[in-house]
């Protein structure tokens, strides 16, 4: 098939043009690049609402809701948060902490150095946090749902989405396991 497509170019008002060739590899180019980005693709699943709810609930064998106020506000101090509001009556927490996004110098120079001062690139990331604590009979319940917002260095929203890795959450959850030790033993 090979010897045919080059039996057909001989005969052909190309004949080997160097021009044929480039427009011919930057085609071979255009097709690489689109194919190879659009089979190396794969979408993960959404988790449920359910799904998200079990990793971000925990429940404590406290009776006082109290406790697990104080607790969630130790763990989240631990972790670099800012507490922003705290409504006791209504076991309502937020909190958030900021962090640079780790764009290289490498990237913010070609990027300034092909775009000039319309350069765009992910500056830094504010984590925002929402605890709800419950009282159950003898037992307090605890979720918490972590949001990240992206914002370029031009202060722009990059992109906003819920934190849905569940080793976040058991991290997380962690540091307040031992704040709830530490609560309940009056440490």
């Amino acid at each position: 098939m090979l010897k045919h497509f080059h039996i057909m170019l001989a005969g052909s008002k190309f004949k080997h043009s160097s021009r044929f060739y480039s427009n011919m590899f930057i085609m071979l180019g255009i097709a690489l690049l689109t194919f190879g980005c659009v089979a190396g693709t794969t979408a993960t699943p959404l988790k449920t609402q359910l799904q998200l709810r079990v990793f971000q609930t925990r429940t404590y064998d406290v009776k006082e809701s109290k406790i697990a106020m104080k607790a969630l506000v130790n763990a989240f101090q631990d972790d670099g948060y800012i507490i922003k509001h705290a409504v006791v009556d209504l076991g309502l927490l937020t909190a958030s902490k900021e962090l640079d996004a780790g764009t290289s110098f490498g990237e913010k120079f070609w990027l300034t150095f092909f775009w000039g001062v319309n350069a765009k690139w992910k500056s830094n990331i504010t984590i925002e946090a929402t605890a709800n604590v419950t009282e159950f009979a003898e037992q307090t319940r605890v979720r918490v749902i972590f949001q990240a917002k992206i914002f370029d260095n031009k202060g722009g929203v990059v992109e906003v989405k819920q934190v849905d890795d569940e080793q976040f959450y058991k991290d997380f959850f962690a540091i307040v396991d031992k704040g709830m030790f530490l609560e309940k033993e009056k440490i």
